[in-house]
């Protein structure tokens, strides 16, 4: 992948594809090319093909998706499942009738069985029971990986898969209704602090375990997966290291807002009991995440003060 081939970052405006456009750039690659979602609709095969003929990129960066916590999962598990399906199939079909060099695709740490050995090894993949509260987007991910595989046995296509860990950092999702651990509680202490409360209340018990990465370290990962990386199967992308929710959750108030109290609702779900990525195989080709968690969390705040008018406009 030279600076002048034509680089095509799908879900460019969402936390992966904009910090990926963002990596790109700032590395020379000057041919990076988006299409919004109006220009541009991967769940209709039509217009992607029609797209694919028309733009001809050289490299894809399959990083679009319908995305969302514990709360969208369990509400909208046939849209997950639909909406990530034909995302994956039409953007990996058309990639391989125009004859793309390389595609990554993107899929998630939710594809491991709920129960798997920690930390998780790639071979894991389809060796359990997966987690039931996202249950229809892990198989939606694990159809695209198992769809990247089979087109490189068939067709000879060099199409890989990466697994990343937990993501948080600029540009994530903040929504009350959709959005992860991190900018969850983010938002939870933020509006206590703005209503001087007294307590914040979390989700579950507090105890799972999680690993998180910043967008920015995935972002770089995707770039030296795609000049160092060409095998088959799912390869991990994320720290080895675990902190639990209710650790999370102190760093934030530490950050946003001391001067409260949490509090569990233990009635809610936890979710998986503990997700922890065997990177080993990333690290022996050379990466590394580089980010501090603490300074990630603080870094992604900054970001949020600036931007919450913005966010809070786009729910209304």
């Amino acid at each position: 992948m030279d600076p002048q081939n034509k680089i095509f970052v799908t879900g460019h405006a969402g936390l992966v594809g904009s910090a990926i456009v963002r990596n790109l750039k700032r590395n020379g690659y000057e041919n990076v090319i988006t299409a919004s979602k109006q220009e541009l609709d991967l769940r209709n095969q039509q217009m992607v093909e029609q797209w694919f003929s028309e733009n001809r990129p050289e490299y894809v960066f399959l990083a679009a998706g319908k995305v969302g916590g514990i709360l969208a999962n369990s509400t909208f598990p046939g849209q997950f499942l639909y909406d990530n399906l034909l995302i994956a199939g039409n953007t990996i079909e058309a990639s391989r009738k125009q004859k793309v060099k390389k595609l990554l695709y993107l899929g998630s740490s939710c594809i491991y069985p709920k129960l798997a050995t920690q930390p998780i090894v790639e071979s894991q993949l389809l060796t359990g029971p997966l987690e039931p509260t996202n249950e229809a987007y892990a198989i939606a991910k694990i159809a695209g990986i198992k769809l990247c595989d089979s087109y490189r046995t068939e067709y000879g296509c060099n199409f890989i898969s990466a697994m990343p860990t937990n993501l948080y950092g600029i540009g994530d999702n903040f929504s009350e209704q959709s959005s992860h651990e991190i900018p969850a509680l983010i938002r939870k202490f933020h509006d206590a602090k703005l209503k001087n409360e007294t307590e914040v209340t979390i989700w579950g018990t507090g105890t799972p375990l999680r690993e998180f990465l910043h967008v920015d370290d995935l972002a770089e990962a995707c770039r030296f997966l795609m000049l160092k990386y060409d095998l088959p199967g799912p390869i991990n992308v994320g720290v080895g290291t675990d902190v639990s929710i209710h650790e999370l959750a102190i760093m934030i108030q530490k950050i946003v807002y001391k001067d409260c109290d949490i509090k569990f609702d233990v009635r809610k779900p936890d979710g998986t009991p503990k997700k922890c990525l065997d990177v080993r195989q990333i690290k022996s080709l050379g990466w590394s995440h580089k980010i501090d968690l603490y300074e990630g969390l603080r870094s992604t705040y900054d970001w949020y003060l600036e931007n919450q008018s913005s966010l809070r406009s786009k729910e209304l």
